[in-house]
Protein backbone atom coordinates (compact mmCIF):
# COMPACT_ATOMS: atom_id res chain seq x y z
CA UNK A 1 0.00 0.00 0.00
CA UNK A 2 1.63 3.45 -0.93
CA UNK A 3 1.78 5.91 1.78
CA UNK A 4 -0.84 8.14 -0.19
CA UNK A 5 -3.37 4.77 0.01
CA UNK A 6 -2.31 4.65 3.86
CA UNK A 7 -3.16 7.65 4.63
CA UNK A 8 -6.41 8.21 2.71
CA UNK A 9 -7.75 4.72 4.62
CA UNK A 10 -6.67 5.92 8.25
CA UNK A 11 -9.50 6.95 10.59
CA UNK A 12 -10.25 10.52 10.92
CA UNK A 13 -9.03 12.15 14.01
CA UNK A 14 -11.00 13.72 15.99
CA UNK A 15 -8.93 16.66 17.76
CA UNK A 16 -6.12 17.95 16.03
CA UNK A 17 -2.83 17.59 16.66
CA UNK A 18 0.70 15.91 17.45
CA UNK A 19 -1.01 12.83 17.56
CA UNK A 20 -3.42 11.01 16.10
CA UNK A 21 -7.01 10.88 18.12
CA UNK A 22 -9.51 8.71 16.63
CA UNK A 23 -12.87 7.90 17.25
CA UNK A 24 -12.07 4.66 18.07
CA UNK A 25 -9.52 5.74 20.82
CA UNK A 26 -12.00 8.12 22.41
CA UNK A 27 -14.21 5.20 22.38
CA UNK A 28 -11.92 2.87 24.63
CA UNK A 29 -10.87 5.69 26.73
CA UNK A 30 -14.54 6.35 27.16
CA UNK A 31 -15.30 2.84 28.00
CA UNK A 32 -12.36 2.39 30.96
CA UNK A 33 -13.25 5.49 32.47
CA UNK A 34 -16.46 5.06 32.65
CA UNK A 35 -16.02 1.20 34.22
CA UNK A 36 -13.29 2.35 36.16
CA UNK A 37 -14.81 5.72 37.75
CA UNK A 38 -18.46 5.43 36.06
CA UNK A 39 -17.90 8.49 34.63
CA UNK A 40 -19.90 9.15 31.23
CA UNK A 41 -17.79 11.57 28.53
CA UNK A 42 -19.91 12.37 25.65
CA UNK A 43 -18.60 13.26 22.18
CA UNK A 44 -17.77 17.04 23.11
CA UNK A 45 -15.06 15.57 26.10
CA UNK A 46 -12.35 14.52 23.19
CA UNK A 47 -10.85 17.82 23.11
CA UNK A 48 -10.45 17.88 27.12
CA UNK A 49 -9.46 14.25 26.63
CA UNK A 50 -6.53 15.17 24.25
CA UNK A 51 -5.49 17.64 25.69
CA UNK A 52 -4.72 15.90 29.25
CA UNK A 53 -3.40 13.01 27.67
CA UNK A 54 -1.19 14.10 25.16
CA UNK A 55 0.91 15.11 28.19
CA UNK A 56 1.00 11.85 29.47
CA UNK A 57 1.87 10.48 25.84
CA UNK A 58 4.96 12.88 26.03
CA UNK A 59 6.26 11.52 29.32
CA UNK A 60 5.83 8.52 28.45
CA UNK A 61 7.64 8.52 24.59
CA UNK A 62 4.75 7.38 22.82
CA UNK A 63 3.58 7.90 18.88
CA UNK A 64 -0.37 7.73 19.34
CA UNK A 65 -2.77 7.07 21.37
CA UNK A 66 -3.77 4.06 20.15
CA UNK A 67 0.02 2.73 21.54
CA UNK A 68 -1.64 4.75 24.50
CA UNK A 69 -4.92 2.54 24.53
CA UNK A 70 -3.00 -0.71 24.39
CA UNK A 71 -0.60 0.35 27.25
CA UNK A 72 -3.60 1.00 29.91
CA UNK A 73 -5.26 -2.20 28.90
CA UNK A 74 -2.44 -4.47 30.23
CA UNK A 75 -1.90 -5.16 33.47
CA UNK A 76 1.70 -3.84 33.08
CA UNK A 77 0.09 -0.54 32.51
CA UNK A 78 -2.36 -0.31 35.78
CA UNK A 79 -0.21 2.43 36.99
CA UNK A 80 -0.49 4.76 34.10
CA UNK A 81 -4.12 3.67 34.01
CA UNK A 82 -4.55 5.44 37.14
CA UNK A 83 -2.62 8.42 35.96
CA UNK A 84 -5.39 8.25 33.18
CA UNK A 85 -8.12 8.72 35.74
CA UNK A 86 -6.36 11.24 37.84
CA UNK A 87 -6.26 13.05 34.70
CA UNK A 88 -9.36 13.23 33.51
CA UNK A 89 -11.10 13.47 36.97
CA UNK A 90 -12.15 16.88 37.60
CA UNK A 91 -11.21 18.41 40.80
CA UNK A 92 -12.47 21.74 41.02
CA UNK A 93 -13.44 22.46 44.81
CA UNK A 94 -13.12 25.54 47.02
CA UNK A 95 -13.71 26.06 50.93
CA UNK A 96 -17.23 27.02 51.52
CA UNK A 97 -18.46 25.91 48.19
CA UNK A 98 -22.00 26.29 48.56
CA UNK A 99 -21.86 27.69 52.05
CA UNK A 100 -25.70 26.74 52.35
CA UNK A 101 -24.53 23.30 53.03
CA UNK A 102 -21.96 24.55 56.40
CA UNK A 103 -24.97 26.89 57.47
CA UNK A 104 -27.25 23.74 57.35
CA UNK A 105 -24.67 21.51 59.03
CA UNK A 106 -23.65 24.24 62.20
CA UNK A 107 -27.58 24.02 62.47
CA UNK A 108 -27.81 20.23 63.12
CA UNK A 109 -24.49 20.58 64.94
CA UNK A 110 -26.08 23.23 67.50
CA UNK A 111 -29.31 20.97 67.73
CA UNK A 112 -29.18 16.96 68.12
CA UNK A 113 -26.22 16.00 66.45
CA UNK A 114 -24.46 18.26 69.49
CA UNK A 115 -26.55 17.35 72.18
CA UNK A 116 -25.65 13.74 70.77
CA UNK A 117 -21.94 14.24 70.66
CA UNK A 118 -22.12 15.87 74.48
CA UNK A 119 -24.13 12.94 75.19
CA UNK A 120 -20.93 10.59 74.54
CA UNK A 121 -22.15 9.24 71.39
CA UNK A 122 -20.55 9.30 68.03
CA UNK A 123 -21.05 11.76 65.35
CA UNK A 124 -19.58 10.68 61.81
CA UNK A 125 -19.82 13.25 58.70
CA UNK A 126 -18.24 11.67 55.37
CA UNK A 127 -16.89 13.59 52.32
CA UNK A 128 -17.56 11.39 49.48
CA UNK A 129 -15.47 13.41 46.99
CA UNK A 130 -13.06 15.14 49.39
CA UNK A 131 -10.61 16.31 45.77
CA UNK A 132 -7.65 18.60 47.69
CA UNK A 133 -9.55 18.65 50.83
CA UNK A 134 -11.27 22.12 51.25
CA UNK A 135 -14.68 20.33 51.50
CA UNK A 136 -14.12 18.06 55.06
CA UNK A 137 -11.39 21.15 56.30
CA UNK A 138 -14.64 23.18 55.52
CA UNK A 139 -16.51 20.89 57.47
CA UNK A 140 -14.01 21.05 60.32
CA UNK A 141 -14.03 24.10 61.05
CA UNK A 142 -17.87 23.93 61.40
CA UNK A 143 -17.66 21.28 63.92
CA UNK A 144 -15.06 23.51 65.73
CA UNK A 145 -17.22 26.55 65.72
CA UNK A 146 -20.19 25.03 67.60
CA UNK A 147 -18.05 22.03 69.25
CA UNK A 148 -14.77 23.75 70.24
CA UNK A 149 -14.00 20.60 72.64
CA UNK A 150 -14.41 18.20 69.56
CA UNK A 151 -11.16 16.63 70.64
CA UNK A 152 -12.57 15.09 73.43
CA UNK A 153 -15.61 14.15 72.02
CA UNK A 154 -16.40 11.04 69.30
CA UNK A 155 -16.78 12.79 66.16
CA UNK A 156 -14.57 12.48 63.05
CA UNK A 157 -14.98 13.42 59.53
CA UNK A 158 -13.85 10.36 56.57
CA UNK A 159 -12.75 12.39 53.46
CA UNK A 160 -12.23 9.93 50.64
CA UNK A 161 -11.24 10.53 47.18
CA UNK A 162 -10.78 8.21 43.88
CA UNK A 163 -7.61 10.01 42.91
CA UNK A 164 -4.49 9.51 45.30
CA UNK A 165 -3.21 12.95 43.92
CA UNK A 166 -5.46 14.76 45.22
CA UNK A 167 -5.87 12.79 48.82
CA UNK A 168 -2.10 13.49 49.36
CA UNK A 169 -2.97 17.10 49.24
CA UNK A 170 -5.79 17.32 51.23
CA UNK A 171 -3.92 15.14 54.19
CA UNK A 172 -0.79 17.72 53.78
CA UNK A 173 -3.37 20.42 54.38
CA UNK A 174 -1.09 23.15 52.98
CA UNK A 175 -2.97 25.69 50.42
CA UNK A 176 -2.05 28.56 48.35
CA UNK A 177 -3.15 31.73 49.92
CA UNK A 178 -5.24 32.71 47.28
CA UNK A 179 -7.18 29.65 48.13
CA UNK A 180 -8.84 30.69 51.68
CA UNK A 181 -10.90 33.15 49.78
CA UNK A 182 -14.47 31.28 50.95
CA UNK A 183 -12.81 31.04 55.14
CA UNK A 184 -14.61 33.59 57.41
CA UNK A 185 -11.77 36.16 58.63
CA UNK A 186 -12.38 34.63 61.92
CA UNK A 187 -12.14 31.19 61.07
CA UNK A 188 -8.31 31.93 59.13
CA UNK A 189 -7.54 33.44 62.19
CA UNK A 190 -8.24 30.67 64.87
CA UNK A 191 -7.42 27.54 62.33
CA UNK A 192 -4.83 28.54 59.47
CA UNK A 193 -1.06 29.64 60.05
CA UNK A 194 1.04 31.29 57.37
CA UNK A 195 3.64 28.88 56.98
CA UNK A 196 5.55 30.53 54.03
CA UNK A 197 4.90 33.40 51.84
CA UNK A 198 1.56 32.89 50.13
CA UNK A 199 1.38 29.04 51.84
CA UNK A 200 -1.00 28.84 54.16
CA UNK A 201 -1.51 25.62 56.86
CA UNK A 202 -4.51 23.84 58.04
CA UNK A 203 -4.46 23.56 62.24
CA UNK A 204 -4.06 20.38 63.61
CA UNK A 205 -7.17 20.87 65.49
CA UNK A 206 -8.82 20.24 62.01
CA UNK A 207 -6.38 17.83 60.47
CA UNK A 208 -6.94 15.43 63.99
CA UNK A 209 -10.58 15.39 62.72
CA UNK A 210 -10.44 13.86 59.58
CA UNK A 211 -9.19 10.58 57.96
CA UNK A 212 -8.22 11.33 53.86
CA UNK A 213 -8.65 7.52 52.20
CA UNK A 214 -8.53 6.70 48.69
CA UNK A 215 -11.88 5.44 47.79
CA UNK A 216 -13.91 4.79 44.19
CA UNK A 217 -17.34 5.40 44.82
CA UNK A 218 -18.67 2.78 42.24
CA UNK A 219 -16.30 0.66 43.97
CA UNK A 220 -16.18 -1.68 47.09
CA UNK A 221 -17.10 0.63 50.30
CA UNK A 222 -15.56 -0.71 53.42
CA UNK A 223 -16.95 1.55 55.72
CA UNK A 224 -19.25 -1.04 58.29
CA UNK A 225 -20.78 2.35 60.71
CA UNK A 226 -23.64 5.02 59.45
CA UNK A 227 -23.25 8.42 58.81
CA UNK A 228 -24.83 11.88 60.31
CA UNK A 229 -24.15 13.94 57.12
CA UNK A 230 -22.79 13.02 53.48
CA UNK A 231 -21.46 15.62 51.41
CA UNK A 232 -21.50 13.84 47.62
CA UNK A 233 -21.57 17.06 46.09
CA UNK A 234 -20.83 17.82 42.30
CA UNK A 235 -19.86 14.30 41.01
CA UNK A 236 -22.60 13.00 40.65
CA UNK A 237 -22.88 14.80 37.30
CA UNK A 238 -20.63 13.73 35.55
CA UNK A 239 -22.43 10.10 35.75
CA UNK A 240 -25.11 8.64 33.67
CA UNK A 241 -28.60 8.08 35.68
CA UNK A 242 -28.26 4.67 36.13
CA UNK A 243 -24.92 5.32 37.66
CA UNK A 244 -26.51 8.40 40.13
CA UNK A 245 -29.47 6.09 40.99
CA UNK A 246 -27.08 3.25 42.07
CA UNK A 247 -25.14 5.72 44.10
CA UNK A 248 -27.46 7.70 45.87
CA UNK A 249 -29.33 4.09 46.89
CA UNK A 250 -25.69 3.26 48.26
CA UNK A 251 -25.80 6.28 50.28
CA UNK A 252 -29.37 6.02 51.85
CA UNK A 253 -28.68 2.87 54.09
CA UNK A 254 -25.27 4.38 55.54
CA UNK A 255 -27.09 7.69 56.79
CA UNK A 256 -28.48 7.57 60.10
CA UNK A 257 -31.95 8.06 61.00
CA UNK A 258 -32.14 11.93 60.95
CA UNK A 259 -29.01 11.68 58.47
CA UNK A 260 -28.72 14.27 55.90
CA UNK A 261 -27.21 13.63 52.22
CA UNK A 262 -25.30 16.84 50.85
CA UNK A 263 -25.24 16.90 47.02
CA UNK A 264 -24.90 19.60 44.54
CA UNK A 265 -26.76 22.52 43.15
CA UNK A 266 -27.03 20.88 39.32
CA UNK A 267 -28.25 17.45 41.05
CA UNK A 268 -31.00 15.52 41.95
CA UNK A 269 -31.95 12.21 44.31
CA UNK A 270 -33.13 9.98 41.20
CA UNK A 271 -34.33 6.10 41.07
CA UNK A 272 -35.50 4.06 44.62
CA UNK A 273 -33.23 6.14 47.02
CA UNK A 274 -36.31 9.02 46.50
CA UNK A 275 -38.23 7.26 48.28
CA UNK A 276 -36.12 6.68 51.26
CA UNK A 277 -35.28 10.59 51.26
CA UNK A 278 -37.08 13.70 52.07
CA UNK A 279 -36.18 17.55 51.02
CA UNK A 280 -34.60 19.31 54.01
CA UNK A 281 -32.92 22.13 52.36
CA UNK A 282 -31.66 23.42 49.10
CA UNK A 283 -29.96 20.19 47.89
CA UNK A 284 -30.22 18.71 51.12
CA UNK A 285 -31.90 15.46 51.80
CA UNK A 286 -33.08 14.16 55.19
CA UNK A 287 -33.22 10.32 56.03
CA UNK A 288 -36.65 9.98 58.02
CA UNK A 289 -36.69 8.75 61.88
CA UNK A 290 -38.83 6.34 60.93
CA UNK A 291 -36.86 4.70 58.66
CA UNK A 292 -35.17 2.92 61.08
CA UNK A 293 -37.14 0.00 61.16
CA UNK A 294 -35.12 -0.88 57.80
CA UNK A 295 -31.96 0.46 57.83
CA UNK A 296 -29.23 -1.88 56.74
CA UNK A 297 -26.23 -2.39 59.21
Amino acid sequence: MTAALALKSAAPTMVEGEFAFTEGDFRKIAAMLHGDAGIALPDDKATLVYSRLAKRLRALGLASFKDYCALVATREGLDERQKMLAALTTNVTRFFREPHHFDHLRQELAGALGRRAKAGEKVRIWSAACSSGQEPYSAAMTVLSVLPDAANLDVKILATDIDPNVVAEGRAGVYAETLLAGVPDDYRRRWTRDVAPGRVAMDEALKDLISFKELNLIGEWPMKGRFDAIFCRNVAIYFDDATQSRLWSRFAPLLTPGGVLYIGHSERVNGPAAAELETTGVTAYRKPVRALAGAHP
